[in-house]
């Protein structure tokens, strides 16, 4: 781990810490709630630099997995997004850790999500195995079915 990415914490926050970077990073400015935002369940996780500034979100919800049906307790990770200047230190990488460890305390026992293809190797180093072929996402572009096992 970077001396960057060990520099951050990461803390459960509510959507409205995690709405202006999604915004930002990957809506390009537009709208970037999600059905489930406000579902009670549903754990928006935030990284903040030494100077409290958020560096990355991510958010984990209890969702049905379209490629293994048979999960007892599948968890969707989306919404995933790290600030162009800690990109490849880490912050990403701690933000999956902390919140695959929050899923399986919370009885998760499969976690998926809509990669981007662009960061399906990014998914690939933290344990997820892509599962589909490549898709689109209408407006969003080409992505990659992936999934991650947990232990409880």
């Amino acid at each position: 781990m970077t001396d960057r990415a060990s520099a951050v914490s990461v803390a459960e926050v509510p959507l409205d810490v995690v709405l202006p970077l999604r915004s930002a990073v990957l809506r390009g400015g537009g709208p970037a709630g999600m059905p489930g935002d406000d579902d009670p369940a549903t754990v928006h996780l935030a990284a903040r630099d030494a100077g409290g500034r958020v560096v990355g979100v991510v958010r984990y919800s209890p969702a049905p997995c379209p490629w293994r049906p048979d999960a007892r307790a599948p968890w969707q990770l989306r919404g995933m997004a790290t600030t162009p200047g800690v990109r490849g230190l880490g912050v990403g990488r701690v933000l999956v850790a902390e919140g695959l460890a929050r899923v399986a305390a919370r009885g998760g026992d499969l976690v998926w999500c809509d990669a981007r293809t662009t960061a399906a190797g990014f998914y690939e180093r933290m344990g997820f195995t892509v599962v589909t072929g490549e898709y689109d996402k209408p407006g969003v572009g080409p992505h990659v079915g992936m999934v991650v096992a947990l232990e409880p």
